[in-house]
């Protein structure tokens, strides 16, 4: 027991009445605080209060729970290595009853083209229709929950970033701005030439034949270019931005993901970007009407909605996770956004 960090043991153990007895002093020490300071009662020991207080707070993080996560099944080819590819029939996935996905996240990309059929998919707390020549693009880390009526037709591709990982920076940027547009309603003539290309994927991945797998990267190579065509239409249709400051944006976003819990200020994500505030709020205004502030704000309250309405997490262990070290902000922060506390969004919710 004594080659283990005094401050981590005591903190798997503090919850519970049964302590080894092998431990050193100042261990028992921390435990016996620790107890003290639950029950209200100021601790005469030689631990002080703030360290114990530490030791409870790291107590409850590392009891909070994390969204569910779900993960691309190995088949027994793919056991050997980190690299996930499947695609699969519609017909399949939902037969003769209807397909239910209650509200999770996954740590792979997940693409559902649906050539017919019904039903609804929130994607990060926004409802989409499910209905016929539709195709939905899901990230890693996004949260969705999914209801597929019987009878739909189609394909459902899922892969992970360890097989299909470009280093190409056109190709980086192109499957980041395919996945940033989570819905695409497509006509008859758009959506039967990306089934084309769905189709040779299936099939490459049913005779895995010689070279296969680079066959389906190059041909997700081209399905990502077809999908940014398809969004770059649609924008020059209703008089968007130029290409410049729409990748701008995809790399603010990009790095709203990755960084959200540490930085909270315009100015941060500026200096990440080798951009003034100013360029950076004039880019953001001028693709999709918002300050940076805003966005941020916006993606800050995105993650506190998952982690409410996909954990048990209490809103104390929510902040914290965000990054507040104080929950009253957190909590006036969230009404100010939303109209409601954490706990009465969450309610509502469920």
């Amino acid at each position: 027991m004594l080659g283990v960090n005094p401050f981590i043991y005591s903190s798997i153990i503090c919850r519970s009445e049964l302590v080894p007895r092998d431990l050193p002093i100042a261990v028992y020490k921390m435990i016996l605080a620790a107890r003290l300071i639950r029950k209200g009662i100021t601790s005469t020991h030689s631990v002080s209060r703030s360290i114990c207080q530490k030791l409870i707070n790291f107590c409850d993080i590392t009891t909070m729970k994390t969204i569910p996560v779900r993960q691309i099944r190995a088949s027994f080819m793919e056991e050997v290595s980190p690299e996930r590819f499947n695609i699969r029939m519609l017909e399949e996935v939902v037969g003769t009853k209807d397909l239910l996905h209650q509200l999770h996240r996954h740590d792979f990309y997940f693409v559902l083209a649906v050539k017919e059929g019904s039903g609804t998919h929130e994607i990060d707390f926004a409802s989409y229709p499910v209905q016929s020549n539709s195709l939905f693009f899901i990230k890693p880390g996004q949260v969705h929950q999914l209801e597929l009526k019987a009878g739909c037709s189609g394909y459902l591709m899922e892969f992970n970033k360890e097989f299909y990982h470009p280093i190409n920076k056109s190709k980086i940027q192109r499957l980041r701005k395919a996945s940033s547009n989570n819905f695409y309603q497509l006509n008859s003539d758009n959506f039967d030439r990306l089934c084309l290309l769905l189709k040779y994927l299936f099939d490459e991945y049913t005779a895995r034949q010689e070279s296969y797998q680079d066959s389906i990267k190059a041909n997700l190579d081209i399905l990502m270019i077809e999908l940014v065509r398809l969004e770059r239409a649609a924008a020059i249709s209703l008089g968007g931005a130029s290409l410049y400051t729409q990748e701008r944006l995809d790399d603010f976003f990009e790095l709203l993901e990755k960084n959200i819990t540490a930085y909270k200020q315009v100015s941060q994500y500026a200096d990440l970007m080798n951009l003034s505030p100013f360029q950076l709020n004039e880019i953001t205004k001028a693709t999709v009407g918002k300050t940076s502030s805003e966005l941020i704000n916006e993606h800050i309250i995105l993650e506190a909605k998952r982690h409410l309405l996909a954990t048990p997490n209490q809103v104390k262990e929510i902040a914290e996770l965000l990054g507040y070290e104080d929950v009253s902000y957190f909590i006036r922060f969230f009404r100010k956004h939303t109209g409601y506390s954490p706990e009465a969004y969450r309610l509502k919710s469920r």
